[in-house]
This record gives structure tokens, C-alpha cells and sequence, in this order.
């Protein structure tokens, strides 16, 4: 098979280009690098760099192409709300691009990576795809409206569709800006490197965690499975997680205790959010297999920013006759 992996640099797409070169397939990425680092990459991975807005570019990497996976987007929630025309240019006007790119060249398949914040605060939880969404934020918008286009253009452009919303995803490889950096990663780097994990609200509002390798599983079997065609369907590890129980997961796997503070002033978003997975199993076979302390322990081991602190305290403990630390 032959793929177009948008967005194919960053964290979740190189995890995807990277297993499907490991299958055997053709895949092709375009990232702006905005975010991405093609020396993630497979050196089977064909990469180019570009933009969703440039059709003649998109038109070009579609020829062959079997199934495109459209992961380009902008992520950031508080930058959403600074940047809201910014987020409506590239995670709408980027989809309705790509769509016209794909008929004009004759691709019949995408998957379009969404996002679980269209939910935004529900009462019922777990929340199944069938919940009415709460658009909290111009990237919830966004990622919405690109569900409807993609949705709406694939009944015109004779275009099978699927709409993944993806909960939090986390696993080596992640990205961590120094403005408004992902949960996990920022908060094993914090507990690693002694610096202060500060937890916004109560401390005891929830996320569904779910493990890179969980969501590949999700995206191949989404782009290789029949009579999904206008299907939206979660994907996350279907575990309700606190923001306080997971520092407290990753000073277990860290052997470390985080300085906290906390500011109960400033929302720490959402109350609760827990992914319902019975569409996902139903239709994707879908059922995540890495548990959150299995899934921290990878990210901690493989990622070389992390191992690189514990190979430090490794070599100290050494010459000072302690007991070497163990991320086990």
C-alpha cells in the first residue's frame, strides 16, 4: 500500500511513518516542520517538506497514492484562543485543500486525525461519539469544522472518510515547546530535572491517557478497515487518570519526588474526560494494550531526553557508592 502521511514529522505522524515503512508500505510525508523533526523519520520514509496549503505540492506526493492519514494541524489549546485566525487558516483551510487535492488527483481514502476536546466538559462519562460536542476553544472549532468538511466533500468527491478523535496521546518522541507543552512530557521533565510541576485548579480534574503505540494500532487498522465510511471513532486507553495520580505514576517509574506547586486560581480546564471505546472495538478491533505505568516507563527509557537525566544519576549514585537508580 502506498500512504500520504501529512503532518508525518511530528509526534504521533512519525510513530505512524515509521510502523508502516516497518510493515513493508510506500509512505510519503509532507510537514511544515513547525513543530516536526524529520531525523525521526525512517530512512524508508519518503519526507518533503511543505504545507497542506500548496496544492501543486499536495498533488504531486498524491499520485498513487492509496490512503492519506491528515495529522497536519496546529495543536495548542491556549494558543487557539491568541491565534484563532491562524488555527482557522491551517486546521480548515488546510483540510478543504487537501480534499480538493485528493479528487483532483483521484485518492478515495483518508483518515483524518481529530481530537477528543471537541467534547469539551461533559457530565456522562465515559463519552461515546454520539455525546453533543461543548466547543470550548477556536481548536476544538477547528478540528470540528475539519470533520464536517472532510465528512461533507467525501459524499461530493466520491471519498471514503474516518474521523479519529484521539484523546491525550503521549510516548517518546513528544515535543515539549516552551509555551504551552503537552502534559506528560512536561511533567517527566519537570520530576527528572528538579524543577517545579505546577498543577493548575484542583489537581483532580481527569484526562484518558493513551499510549503512542495504542493510537498507531487505531490509525492503521482505521485506514485498512472496510464499511467504516463516515465514521467518527474514539481512541484512547478508556482509564480515567487525574492530573494529580499521574505525577504521582511518573515519580514511581522516575523513582523521584516532584516539587508541586499548586494555583488553585487558574482553571486547570475540563473536569472530566474519559474516552468510551465500544465503537473503536466494535469497528477497528481497537483495544489498547499499554497501561499508563507501562506506557510512562517506555517514554522515560526511550526518549534520549529523559534517559540522558537517569544516565546522569546513574553515574552519581555510582561513584558515590549508592545503589544505582532503577526506572523499572
Amino acid at each position: 500500500m502506498n500512504y500520504l502521511i501529512t503532518g508525518g514529522a511530528g509526534f504521533i505522524g512519525h510513530h505512524l511513518a515509521n510502523r508502516l515503512a516497518a510493515m513493508g508500505h510506500h509512505v510519503r510525508v509532507i510537514d511544515d516542520l513547525s513543530a516536526g523533526d524529520p531525523s525521526m523519520l525512517d530512512e524508508r520514509v519518503l519526507f518533503t517538506r511543505g504545507d497542506v496549503l500548496d496544492s501543486p505540492k499536495l498533488w504531486t506526493l498524491l499520485h498513487d497514492i492509496d490512503c492519506v492519514y491528515h495529522l497536519a494541524a496546529k495543536v495548542s489549546l491556549p494558543q487557539s484562543i491568541l491565534y484563532p485566525r491562524d488555527y482557522n487558516h491551517v486546521n480548515v483551510g488546510g483540510t478543504v485543500t487537501l480534499m480538493e487535492a485528493m479528487r483532483s488527483v483521484g485518492v478515495s481514502r483518508i483518515v483524518l486525525a481529530s481530537s477528543a476536546t471537541i467534547y469539551g466538559d461533559q457530565k456522562r462519562q465515559p463519552v461515546d461519539e454520539d455525546a453533543a460536542p461543548q466547543l470550548l476553544t477556536p481548536y476544538a472549532v477547528s478540528k470540528f469544522a475539519a470533520e464536517h468538511y472532510v465528512f461533507t466533500l467525501g459524499v461530493h468527491y466520491g471519498i471514503e472518510t474516518v474521523a479519529l478523535r484521539i484523546f491525550n496521546a503521549y510516548g517518546p518522541g513528544q515535543s515539549l515547546p516552551p509555551a504551552y507543552p503537552p502534559v506528560v512530557p512536561q511533567v517527566i521533565n519537570q520530576v527528572l530535572s528538579g524543577g517545579t510541576v505546577v498543577l493548575y485548579g484542583s489537581g483532580k480534574q481527569t484526562r484518558d491517557y493513551v499510549y503512542i503505540d495504542d493510537v498507531v494500532d487505531a490509525l492503521i487498522a482505521a485506514g485498512e478497515r472496510q464499511h467504516i465510511d463516515h465514521e467518527v471513532i474514539n481512541v484512547g486507553s478508556g482509564v480515567e487518570t487525574s492530573v494529580e495520580q499521574l505525577v504521582q505514576e511518573i515519580e514511581r517509574v522516575t523513582h523521584r519526588t516532584a516539587h508541586v506547586l499548586r494555583n488553585e486560581q487558574q482553571s486547570g480546564g475540563v473536569a472530566r474526560l474519559q474516552a468510551d471505546l465500544e465503537k473503536a472495538s466494535a469497528l477497528l478491533d481497537y483495544e489498547p494494550k499499554v497501561s499508563l505505568q507501562e506506557g510512562l516507563r517506555r517514554t522515560v527509557e526511550l526518549d534520549p531526553r529523559f534517559n540522558r537525566f537517569l544516565n546522569a544519576s546513574r553515574r552519581r549514585d555510582g561513584e558515590s557508592g549508592r545503589t544505582p537508580l532503577s526506572v523499572a
